[in-house]
């Protein structure tokens, strides 16, 4: 758990907790050892000098096996901060977050917690598969079980056919299908994703997320996806929105 002073600790044998919602108001949510991850009050600012800036404020929230969620909200509403909290990539300055069925912050990456960004993150000179097999490879895997890994993801977003192609050679859907096949590769508990279509069509969107959660179908495997795109939000079973930092959660 991380946990920043003056806060209280949430207990893992806790059954409910408050959810805060953007007017202020509290409803009630049931949270306990079935989390991924859980945060209470989670709150991020940054500062540079004499200015403050808060990113994120007071955010509470579950994410449980197998869960969709869309993260909605527009641009510099605070829905990448939380990702990264989550992701383990930042810490709160205020409130807590912890990740009871996942263990501790430095163990999630990259075998638990797996990210999808917006922009282009594949390495320019490593091939499709070889971009996939590389977090195995990172995290002690044999050279042969990364490239069957990784084969089988790319296989499981239609994307045989390309494997040894450089990015350059790789359409813009097609270099973020890759990007997705190597957040499957590893078969992790939660896999985050910040904006995945930001830069893609409509339809080659919608092509996208009918690979990708096809892929994830009778896994237990849980997607948090920020956007701003209602056709993908729509796609997912829960939409939690954010504005100004602040977080609705609608279970």
């Amino acid at each position: 758990m991380i946990k920043t002073d003056g806060t209280a600790r949430i207990d893992n044998g806790a059954t409910t907790t408050a959810m805060i919602d953007a007017s202020g108001a509290a409803g009630v949510a049931e949270i306990g050892l079935g989390a991924l991850v859980q945060a209470h009050n989670a709150g991020r600012v940054y500062k540079w000098g004499d200015t403050t800036a808060v990113a994120l404020s007071s955010a509470t929230c579950v994410v449980r096996p197998g869960d969709r969620i869309a993260l909605i909200g527009p641009s510099g509403s605070g829905k990448s901060t939380l990702l990264h909290l989550m992701g383990g990539l930042d810490t709160p300055t205020s409130g807590t977050l912890e990740w009871p069925l996942l263990g501790a912050r430095d163990t999630l990456r990259p075998s638990q917690v797996a990210l999808v960004f917006q922009m282009p993150s594949l390495l320019a000179p490593l091939t499709a598969v070889e971009n996939v097999e590389l977090p195995l490879l990172l995290g002690g895997a044999s050279e042969k079980e990364a490239r069957t890994a990784a084969l089988d993801a790319l296989g499981r977003i239609e994307l045989e056919e390309i494997a040894d192609k450089l990015p350059e050679e790789l359409s813009g859907g097609q270099a973020q299908r890759v990007a997705v096949a190597r957040a499957l590769a590893y078969k992790p508990k939660l896999i985050l994703a910040d904006e995945p279509t930001g830069q893609l069509d409509h339809a080659t969107a919608g092509h996208l997320f009918d690979v990708w959660l096809g892929a994830l179908e009778g896994t237990d495997t849980a997607l948090v996806v920020a956007t701003h795109d209602l056709l993908v939000a729509n796609r997912m079973h829960v939409s939690w929105h954010m504005q100004h930092g602040t977080l609705e959660v609608n279970n």
